[in-house]
């Protein structure tokens, strides 16, 4: 595909004002471009009318436009209730409702009214625009045209080719789109396209995991937004998108694909009868101050500040094993909250290695003023370092950060359990493993527990306090308590493979190297999709290079073991990369080579 364009564009037609059309019109307009827009009636055309002015109007207040600008844009903009007026048009944008019949209806009676070169567009973002198509006696000159919304401001358009759309079409719909300077992503006709595929996937997922009762709406909500960096939680997500709306794209992605990850959960569908459908119904997952307004309210779900958790045990001093790049950031949190700190490693050199990597942090701090000498030295005068895990004997709390493999941390339990006091709590920072085998093997499985802190653990906020089915309540609680202490945002869950951020972010990225295994998009445009399309620090693909493919499909290996659904499989892909030792940026080389770079 070349980006050569091989036909001009000056007027453009729009069929549907309302927000997303209003939008695509003033996108148009804004890059020069004459616009007819079309309406069913002249109150409908008043009402796309008030959208630009509002949208144009906002533009000039913050000063990203000026009066003048902003009456030439409207200028170039025409309104009219007669589809006859896009006789001129060279390309025509269909932004109507997500309506099959509507959509066919209007192709079919814009045969009779362009010229047979118009490129002709739908912007669905769920139907399927070969179908679409279909109602045309022209076919190839259709393509599907997604942008995202607020289209003036959001720069992704997923641009999606039918196996009839002409070559030369895509082309010049692609050469027109970067002209706007916006960034077109090209993709095959399956519902849900990029962005809302590998979202909904996601959604869905959060939903069922909430429905199953593993974890609250709020830790659901925060273990993603503190643990992966995303602007919001899936949930608060889904009421924003609106709940009719997400039931409606998972039904639709669901019957095209019968991908039972698609299949909408069913509590989706009871609130959607109930009519709870979000932040536009003032309810949903949450409950808001008023319809359409953001402001949460507590409901009958909201944990009362009466049972907010407790210190049950009395901590004071902190054992951490292991010297790695966890261990001394854990190390690190606990003694710059004021908590004495005892730490073991297998000799003298790593033990140095945890005091020198703190000094390095506080000296970066301190250059930096963020940090001053006097809390460094406070800090170090509260760490001290051992090479004889008996030496934990008096430890009130025992935090576990060595190599993630069972036979060696089951191991270190049972040695833990000979050398601790009784009523010391023994934690352990697995991200997947059962917690469970490790307790098993101590005389005291109630005081054992999962916290799982994320990396690097002086920074990132999140910890995952992981109770088993032998966890004493006290200790769960005590353990909540001391995370809000120590400064972290703790998210309590059970025992069971993946946890909340790894259960719901793995799946995510095995879908999206299924979709380039099926050579649907390129890495490059889903990366781009899922950052501009949904807001995401980083795309699937460079994430997968950072956190390392072999990681990744060890974790995906574990989810597929423990919940035995097909969907999660790990994909041939990630398998093949991790035989080859193409492992990400460690090795140079993993979905995209790094070795010149």
């Amino acid at each position: 595909m070349t980006d050569t364009a091989t036909r001009e564009f000056t007027t453009v037609g729009v069929i549907g004002l309302g927000t997303m059309g209003a939008g695509i019109a003033e996108v148009f307009a804004r890059n020069g471009y004459s616009v007819v827009g079309v309406e069913v009636s002249d109150a409908a055309v008043q009402r796309g009318r008030e959208h630009l002015e509002h949208s144009t109007g906002r533009a000039v207040k913050r000063e990203k436009m000026t009066q003048e600008a902003a009456d030439e844009l409207l200028g170039r903009i025409t309104l009219t209730t007669e589809m006859q007026d896009l006789a001129d048009a060279d390309l025509v944008v269909e932004a109507v409702v997500e309506s099959l019949e509507v959509k066919k209806s209007i192709f079919r009676r814009l045969d009779g009214i362009v010229r047979p070169e118009a490129v002709l567009a739908t912007n669905t973002s769920s139907l399927s625009v070969t179908e679409i198509s279909t109602a045309n006696s022209s076919p190839g000159r259709v393509v599907g045209v997604h942008f995202f919304n607020p289209a003036p401001v959001q720069n992704l358009v997923e641009i999606i080719r039918t196996v009839v759309t002409e070559p030369d079409v895509l082309a010049d719909v692609v050469a027109l789109l970067r002209d706007l300077g916006k960034n077109p992503v090209v993709c095959g006709d399956k519902a849900g396209f990029i962005a809302n595929t590998l979202l909904f996937g996601y959604l869905n997922h959060a939903v069922a995991m909430y429905e199953g009762k593993y974890a609250s709406r709020e830790d659901i909500d925060a273990a993603m937004r503190f643990g992966c960096g995303y602007p919001m939680g899936p949930l608060a997500l889904l009421d924003l998108i609106g709940l009719d709306t997400a039931y409606e794209i998972l039904d639709t992605m669901y019957k095209q694909g019968r991908d039972r990850l698609h299949a909408p959960a069913p509590i989706l569908k009871q609130y959607v009868t109930a009519g709870l459908l979000g932040r536009k119904s003032g309810r949903g997952f949450y409950t808001y101050e008023a319809p359409d307004s953001p402001v949460v309210v507590e409901d009958a779900h909201t944990p009362s500040s009466d049972d907010k958790p407790q210190l049950r045990h009395d901590i004071r001093l902190v054992g951490v094993v292991g010297t790695g790049t966890m261990a001394s950031g854990i190390v690190e949190v606990f003694a710059k909250a004021g908590y004495d700190v005892l730490f073991t490693g297998r000799g003298q050199d790593k033990v140095d290695g945890v005091v020198a990597a703190i000094t390095k942090n506080f000296d970066k701090q301190i250059q930096r003023g963020r940090a001053t000498e006097e809390q460094k030295t406070d800090v170090l005068g509260r760490v001290r370092g051992t090479t004889s895990l008996d030496d934990l004997k008096d430890v009130d709390l025992v935090v576990e950060a060595i190599a993630e493999d069972l036979a060696i941390k089951t191991t270190l339990f049972e040695n833990l359990d000979e050398i601790c006091k009784p009523g010391a709590i023994l934690a352990t920072t697995t991200s997947s493993l059962p917690i469970i085998s490790m307790a098993r093997v101590t005389k005291r499985p109630q005081d054992v527990i999962g916290m799982h802190f994320f990396n690097p653990a002086a920074i990132m906020k999140l910890v995952e306090v992981v109770s088993t089915v032998a966890t004493d309540e006290a200790v769960t609680e005590t353990v909540l308590a001391l995370c809000e202490k120590v400064g972290k945002v703790a998210v309590r869950c059970g025992d069971r493979s993946g946890f909340i951020v790894n259960a719901l972010l793995f799946p995510y990225l095995n879908d999206a190297v299924k979709m380039l295994e099926a050579h649907y998009a390129t890495a490059d445009d889903i990366d781009t999709a899922m950052k501009q399309g949904c807001a995401l620090p980083m795309g699937p693909f460079e994430l997968l290079d950072v956190v390392g493919n072999d990681v990744s499909l060890a974790i995906q290996r574990e989810l597929y073991l423990e919940f035995r659904e097909p969907g999660f499989a790990p994909a041939p892909l990630l398998e093949h990369l991790v035989t080859a030792g193409y492992l990400g940026r460690k090795t140079g080389r993993g979905f995209r080579d790094y070795s010149a770079r």
